[in-house]
């Protein structure tokens, strides 16, 4: 076939599935919780009775990315292996256990013309999700999805295509033994570019897409989507090590936020430090970032307090390295990470460090970002971690979530009302 024929069929392809998706979302509408979790259950086994050869097929698509010349945060973002599996099925397990926010009515009033009113939570419907190199976000989205009554079409990159289609085929098993709507989750199977936008167009049949992956794929989703776009463009988080920090815990929090995982989005990309501790606290804390490979980016002030560091550049402050690199900065006073923090974060993750109650009480009343924390690491934002199960991604913008997106936030609610007769006059 030629280009244009090839693309043709990627259209009729992908609409068929939208369409799928569309008579499945709505038996997912009144699915009882109990064919929701039983579902869920099956999954778990399912990728359990395979793991050895979802681990072979994910070695397949690991060895092709590295010969494309991947990066180390992408390549460690799409291996699989025994730990990645038992966190998923972990994921599964969770999810399946949380309540079932479909139906859960939120308060009820009554009106002088005797109309009682009230609120309800609805499945949004079909989730167009697109996101790159995590095939273990293939099965976080399924859960989440299936469990808060939506259909999904999933959108991997093509780095993990095989992955997320073994692991789609054990969804769908689960699916059918469960009976439910096989479609309800589907793996877009094509790894032609036009897909996506192809995707984007379809708002007769699906009704929100969220993104998940680098600032570039972000950007184009929200640029050219006809459907409403949640969006999450970068993770430049900070922790800010106050002058009332006790400064062994702020090390220790500071090291895990940078070191842990250094390729996600809630790593600590800037460290900021209050002058008067910054003596005490730095060098040690320099010592730590060397001897675990992380690349030192430091103010002048720092660069004065400990000589030899690499300077950092204008463009260090908004970066998001998504690498072993830190930049570092000293600050007069909390006003001034303040401001440095409004200036270069992206409303995703930021904590403070500090003994002080008032300063943490303003830190987390100033700071506008999905979760702000105090004395505690960066790497919490995260739904699992919040205690919300799996999580299909960050929202930093605010419509219709903001933060951490799990089942609640994959819902809705649209109005009840109970009369009596009543007409308006």
């Amino acid at each position: 076939m030629g280009g244009i024929e090839e693309i043709l069929a990627v259209k009729e392809m992908i609409q068929g599935m939208a369409r799928e998706a569309k008579l499945s979302a709505r038996q997912l509408r009144t699915a009882r919780r109990s064919e929701k979790d039983a579902a869920l259950d099956f999954m778990a086994e399912n990728i359990l009775a395979r793991k050895e050869e979802i681990v072979k097929t994910n070695a397949e698509d690991v060895t092709l990315a590295r010969k494309k010349g991947l990066s180390p945060a992408m390549i460690d973002r799409l291996t699989l292996d025994q730990k990645t599996i038992g966190s998923m099925v972990a994921g599964l397990r969770e999810v399946a256990a949380l309540p079932d926010p479909v139906g859960e009515v939120s308060g009820m009033w009554k009106r002088p013309n005797g109309l009682q009113v009230g609120q309800v939570r609805i499945p949004l419907g079909v989730i167009g999700f697109i996101y790159e190199s995590r095939p273990n976000v293939t099965v976080d989205a399924a859960a989440l999805c299936l469990k808060s009554g939506n259909a999904v079409l999933l959108k991997g990159g093509s780095e993990a295509i095989s992955s997320n289609l073994i692991l789609n085929e054990l969804l769908a098993a689960a699916l059918r033994k469960a009976n439910l709507p096989e479609k309800s989750i589907q793996v877009i199977p094509s790894t032609d570019r036009e897909a996506v936008g192809i995707l984007l167009d379809l708002d007769d049949y699906v009704d929100i897409i969220i993104p998940r992956g680098g600032e570039d794929l972000i950007r184009f989703v929200a640029e050219n989507s006809r459907i409403p776009v949640l969006k999450h463009y970068k993770g430049v988080c900070h922790v800010y090590v106050d002058e009332f920090a006790d400064v062994e815990m702020a090390r220790k929090i500071c090291f895990n936020a940078k070191v842990q995982r250094p390729g996600v989005c809630n790593a600590i990309e800037t460290m900021l430090v209050h002058k008067k501790v910054a003596p005490l606290f730095l060098p040690e804390m320099i010592r730590e970032f060397s001897n675990a490979g992380v690349e030192i980016r430091a103010c002048e002030e720092s660069a004065k307090l400990i000589p030899g560091l690499k300077r950092a550049e204008e463009g260090d402050w908004p970066a998001e390295f998504l690498d072993l690199i830190l930049a570092v900065r000293i600050v007069e006073n909390m006003d001034e990470a303040l401001d440095h923090i409004e200036r270069y974060g992206s409303n995703h993750t930021e904590a403070i460090v500090t003994d002080n109650y008032e300063r943490s009480q303003q830190f987390l009343e100033r700071v506008d970002a999905s979760v702000v924390l105090v004395n505690a690491s960066t790497r919490f934002n995260d739904g699992f971690e919040l205690g919300l199960g799996a999580e299909i991604g960050i929202n930093t913008a605010k419509l219709h979530a903001y933060g951490p997106m799990s089942l609640r936030e994959l819902t809705i609610t649209k109005f009840i009302v109970f009369g009596s007769g009543q007409v308006r006059t």
